[in-house]
């Protein structure tokens, strides 16, 4: 204990000096913070209602910008007459070089049947269908079964 009293007696305008500005530059930040809420406060309430205005009017146009999405679904008839007997189109067949055994894969995907079913249906192995499908996709420039099936309906090559 000495040694602090010691120590507090021959620092002791140094302390205090010290204390003295400590509550000087208390002071001082109180005053300017009741400068800046009291006599600004007017200034302050109207930068947060700005604030609180322009997140709303971001949030609103975020939102009402987002495009809308309208999935429309177009169902089309089509008039087939059950009576006649379908005439694929010889001229369609010749130009697109479509064989006997690609036409009858073509029907059979037509439909629904696998590749495994049309196979078992033609006695005819799984590879070969296979080969049969990639061909008539290249022939008719497309890369799915239901587009092929679509095409060829459309090009009629098929009932």
């Amino acid at each position: 204990m000495p040694n602090v009293r010691n120590l507090l007696l021959r620092n002791k305008s140094a302390i205090i000096y010290s204390i003295s500005l400590a509550i000087l530059l208390f002071l001082l930040k109180w005053l300017e913070l009741r400068f800046i809420i009291f006599e600004h406060s007017f200034e302050l309430y109207i930068g947060f209602i700005a604030i609180i205005f322009t997140s709303l009017g971001i949030w609103l146009a975020l939102k009402l910008s987002k495009p809308k999405v309208e999935t429309v679904v177009v169902e089309k008839e089509v008039y087939i007459n059950k009576n006649e007997p379908f005439e694929p189109d010889a001229l369609q067949i010749s130009q697109l070089e479509l064989g006997k055994r690609e036409l009858e894969i073509l029907n059979l995907m037509a439909e629904g049947l696998s590749n495994q079913e049309i196979a078992g249906k033609l006695y005819i192995s799984l590879s070969t269908v296979k080969t049969h499908i990639q061909n008539l996709f290249q022939k008719l420039d497309v890369k799915r079964r239901t587009q092929a099936v679509e095409k060829s309906k459309r090009m009629n090559l098929i009932p």
